[in-house]
């Protein structure tokens, strides 16, 4: 395999998000069965009822939560782990 000469933190940035992604669809795709429930096992955080702001003409609603799981985080180390060897 050859190795790349200098490695890009924005492949970094889209490799962890591709993995975060990944590990939490899998997460709750294996979590609804009973013996890989822990996967789904999670903490969501964030400002959850909107922001508005009205300005007359536009109206603006600001919101973000983050999900964070196991099978998350799992993905996240993979792709980091990858990320090293390539």
């Amino acid at each position: 395999m050859r190795r790349l000469q200098s490695k890009s933190p924005a492949v970094l940035i889209l490799l962890l998000l591709a993995g975060v992604v990944l590990g939490g669809f899998i997460g709750d795709w294996l979590g609804a069965s009973e013996s890989f429930r822990w996967l789904a096992y999670g903490k969501s955080f964030g400002i959850t009822s909107p922001f508005t702001l009205d300005l007359g003409i536009i109206v603006f609603q600001f919101a973000l939560s983050i999900r964070l799981t196991i099978a998350g985080l799992l993905g996240f180390f993979i792709a980091a782990l990858i990320y090293k060897f390539i």
